[in-house]
């Protein structure tokens, strides 16, 4: 079930932000004024990096979550998918150009502290914004250790209290809406980098092209690997993985008995987006 947007204060993240983490949370979406290029590509990439760029004025990291082969030939559709920065200094040409692209939900990832910090989103006419805070309900110790987005963040997107139901309304609204769908956190690269990883393996695109794509935010955001606050590298995203295949046995499982994903969601996820 899609959760509406719901606004209340995380008492952990408050915590944490009283103790001086507030940039790694609040201010993530500033990239680093480095040049960075692109990952290095593979032989499943449809779209360039110019070609996938929503070319945002306001928002970062905004980018076409299709555009890749998977490994039985089909290609995942572009115009259909959206993953994105926060919102909420997004311009009224920005959001002319998503209503234009036909974006009919929103999905905010972010918790509500970060929303109370940062503002709520803007959104496109038309279009409806949802609430699914992936790490809100995580443990305090958890949280603590998070806020640099290393591997303990990735392998609480699998353990940690209402991730599963988070990501999995995403991936159901994506399955049924029929109009597009745009999924953001606050940089767009952690819980949103997450999110596409995961749509795009269950869509059949391989390891390796999923690493790139998720590794595409460095160069969006002109951030370095080793930047925790900006950037992202291989082996956080290695680190959820990994977290499924303990938890759950393998990725399926974790799609099957985390997820909850029936059968036909996944049919209904390819039908879509596959062509």
């Amino acid at each position: 079930m899609i959760r509406p947007r719901v606004l209340g204060a995380s008492l952990v993240l408050a915590s944490a932000l009283s103790f001086g983490s507030l940039p790694a949370v609040a201010f993530a979406d500033q990239p680093a004024p480095v040049a960075v290029q692109p990952p290095a590509t593979t032989g499943n990439v449809v779209l360039d990096t110019a070609a996938r760029s929503l070319n945002l004025q306001g928002v970062v990291n905004a980018r076409d979550a299709g555009g890749y082969k998977t490994v039985d030939g089909h290609t995942v559709r572009t115009g259909l998918v959206y993953r994105t920065g926060e919102l909420t200094k997004a311009t009224d040409s920005d959001l002319a150009d998503l209503a234009v692209r036909n974006v009919k939900s929103v999905h905010d990832l972010r918790t509500s502290m970060e929303q109370q910090l940062m503002g709520v989103d803007k959104v496109p006419a038309g279009a409806t914004e949802y609430h699914n805070d992936i790490i809100g309900q995580a443990p305090p110790q958890v949280m603590m250790s998070t806020l640099m987005a290393g591997t303990d963040l990735y392998r609480a997107f699998i353990t940690a209290p209402g991730a599963n139901e988070g990501f999995a309304d995403v991936l159901r609204d994506i399955a049924n809406n029929p109009g597009a769908v745009l999924f953001h956190c606050t940089a767009g690269k952690d819980r949103t980098g997450w999110t596409s990883a995961v749509l795009l393996t269950i869509l059949g695109v391989d390891r390796d092209t999923v690493t790139y794509d998720y590794l595409l935010s460095n160069y969006y955001r002109g951030a370095s690997d080793t930047d925790a606050l900006n950037g992202v590298n291989a082996d956080a995203l290695n680190s959820a993985f990994d977290q499924a295949n303990q938890t759950y046995g393998s990725f399926d499982n974790y799609v099957r008995d985390g997820l909850k994903l029936t059968a036909a969601d996944i049919a209904a996820l390819r039908a879509k987006l596959l062509a």
